[in-house]
Parts: structure tokens; sequence; C-alpha cells
């Protein structure tokens, strides 16, 4: 089985804001956006959702950049924003922070998870990137025979039993690759 939904296309609304709308109230998942040939719902990614929420007037001008998918039981298209100009200022999804778990429950504390912890401070300090990543020790990660464990997550990859140097280096990659953010005026 393959996935309910494929993507079609990208797209570029614009038009005016009408509001947010939602099936539950305060769960306001969906953009209200008046265009020439009617009104379109653009669903709004919970990253978007926060900064729009306060900052948009009923009636303003907007674009909306987004992907096009089609579910493929039902027939039905569904529109996803990705980015919202209004005016000057951009809204985008802002890409999830990178952060490092490093087990610290006692199997891998024997096996060197103190000296990996230290030592993947000491690399991220010497390259000047402690400040943007965050590290977090966890419990038990299920994989005690290749302990010191570490996992890695750069957005939604998640690298294992890479050494400290290696996570530096995909660091470094992952920070100066594009990647969106939230932005206030350009």
């Amino acid at each position: 089985m393959g996935e309910k939904f494929l993507t079609l296309s990208e797209f570029n609304l614009e038009g005016n804001f009408l509001g947010f709308t939602g099936k539950k109230p305060r769960k306001l998942k969906y953009l209200s956006l008046a265009v020439p040939s009617g009104d379109v719902l653009v669903k709004l990614p919970k990253k978007l959702r926060g900064s729009l929420s306060s900052s948009l007037e009923i009636g303003e001008p907007i674009n909306i950049y987004g992907v096009c998918k089609l579910n493929k039981y039902t027939g039905t298209i569904k529109l996803k924003a990705y980015q919202v100009i209004v005016s000057n200022r951009i809204a985008e999804i802002a890409s999830p922070p990178a952060k490092i778990m490093v087990c610290q429950k006692a199997g891998c504390v024997k096996r060197g998870g103190k000296g990996l912890l230290s030592e993947l401070e000491k690399t991220l300090c010497d390259r000047g990137l402690r400040d943007k990543v965050e590290i977090e020790h966890t419990d038990c990660q299920k994989r005690c025979s290749s302990a010191p464990n570490c996992v890695l997550m750069l957005g939604k990859k998640k690298y294992k039993k890479i050494h400290p140097e290696a996570i530096a280096t995909l660091l470094e990659s992952y920070l100066t690759d594009e990647h969106p953010c939230i932005t206030g005026d350009r």
C-alpha cells in the first residue's frame, strides 16, 4: 500500500484573507482566502498557525505558496501551505531544530557514554556549533549491544552510531543549507 495523498504540484495563490477555520473551536487548521474564482481553504502547518493568527487582519492581501495533493481514494484535492507572505513579512515552516540524544543509563555510561558526551560537546564547541544544537540526556535507547548510544536528529532524519566529528560535519552541512525559518520584515 502506498500513501493516501499524491503530490500534484506546487501552487501560488494571491487573494484576501477571510479568516481561520477548523473543525473544532480553537483548532484553527485552515486559512480561508478570497480569490477571483471563489473562496479557498488552505491547510496551515502547526508552525505557521501561531505566527499568523496574531498578525493577519481580515481583508488583508496575502500570497500563499504550498503543495497541492490529491486523495487517491476520495478524489479530493487538498492545499497545504508552506509559506505565507503578508506585505513584506514572510512566514514559513521553521525547520525542526537539530538535537543530539545521548543515552545516560548505566550500561552506556559504563561503556563510554560520559566520554562520548564530553567529546561531543568539545567537538561542537571547537567548531562553534554548541549553541545551535540541543543535547538531550536520555534513558535507555534499547540498543545496549552497541553502547554507548547517541542519536543525531536533523529535522526528520535520524543518524545512529556516528562519531562526534561526523556529527559535527553533518550538523554544519544541515545548518548551512537553505532551511526555511520564521522571519520578520525583510
